[in-house]
């Protein structure tokens, strides 16, 4: 990297799963990094580990950088922390760009952005897939949305984060990317689920079945990623399985408003709501096989 690429003062906001390790690229790339998230004494002790300055509220963080990224769970953060008391648009300035990298309704991306733009404020959305292994080796898809100059100011600070980074449309078209994605995702693994239970049912090997699927038209990532845990009842967390529902169900507001059906979407969320409902809304989406097996009255290994 340039040295002129890390002279914009970068702030991050949410030090989760995936900010948390998406932050630390920023840090080992030399950009100077304010941070904050909203529990206590988390920020001061991350920053104090990556060589970061922790800071009390949002607005704080918006005032000592120039670009400032957002990456908490839902929208209703996104809105608090951006609009709220002590929140980013209280210190609203002309050149400050807001980049937020959670997966939101498009929506309410484009509420977030028309309040912001009224104070002088550049928004993107650029929301990334790939679990935590992905955001820690710095390799995740971003799809950005927002202005051509926007995307090309940023770039080289998403270029810490991603390996893939593609600029999609306007604002609220990265949102809407990631929503599809995420359900294409989520009814691939229901598939996957659905059709080990089977394979056990019918006699199948499963070893057989991972290793010929995997060299065959039914060749997946979430084969790649899911098969191992789901016969394992392994469900470490990577992505939640009350996450993957929210953009699900997303998903499917923007599929109604759109007129366009997505049935496999909604097959999708009926077995995250009945993996949530056996208790594994915090653990990961893997969790689904216990839906599709109490569905047939089975369980894998058994």
């Amino acid at each position: 990297m340039s040295p002129t690429a890390t002279t914009e003062r970068i702030g991050f906001l949410g030090l989760g799963i995936m900010g948390s390790r998406m932050a630390a690229n920023v840090a080992a790339a030399g950009f100077p990094l304010a941070v904050w998230t909203h529990t206590p004494g988390k920020a001061a002790d991350w920053a104090a580990a990556h060589g970061a300055r922790a800071m009390s509220t949002p607005a704080e963080v918006a005032g000592a950088s120039d670009i400032v990224v957002s990456m908490v769970v839902d929208g209703e953060q996104v809105a608090s922390l951006m609009l709220g008391p002590g929140g980013v648009i209280e210190a609203a300035r002309d050149g400050l760009l807001v980049i937020d990298m959670s997966t939101i309704a498009p929506p309410q991306t484009l509420h977030v952005g028309a309040a912001l733009r009224a104070r002088g404020v550049a928004m993107m959305d650029a929301p990334v897939t790939g679990s935590s292994p992905r955001a820690q080796d710095g390799s995740l898809t971003i799809m950005a949305g927002g202005s051509a100059a926007d995307f090309q100011r940023a770039l080289p600070l998403l270029e810490t984060m991603g390996a893939l980074i593609r600029h999609v449309g306007e604002l609220g078209q990265g949102e809407m990317l990631k929503l599809i994605n995420n359900a294409i995702a989520a009814a691939n693994a229901c598939a996957l689920a659905e059709a080990l239970v089977l394979a056990q049912a019918t006699g199948v090997d499963l070893d057989a079945f991972q290793e010929i699927v995997a060299g065959g038209s039914g060749a997946s990532t979430q084969l790649t990623m899911k098969a191992a845990p789901m016969r394992a009842h392994d469900y470490t967390t990577l992505f939640k399985t009350a996450h993957m529902l929210k953009d699900v169900r997303l998903c499917l507001e923007e599929a109604q408003r759109a007129g366009a059906p997505f049935p496999a979407a909604s097959h999708a969320r009926d077995l995250l709501i009945g993996a949530i409902g056996r208790g594994h809304a915090e653990q990961d989406y893997a969790s689904i096989i216990e839906t599709a097996e109490g569905m047939a009255g089975s369980r894998l290994g058994s």
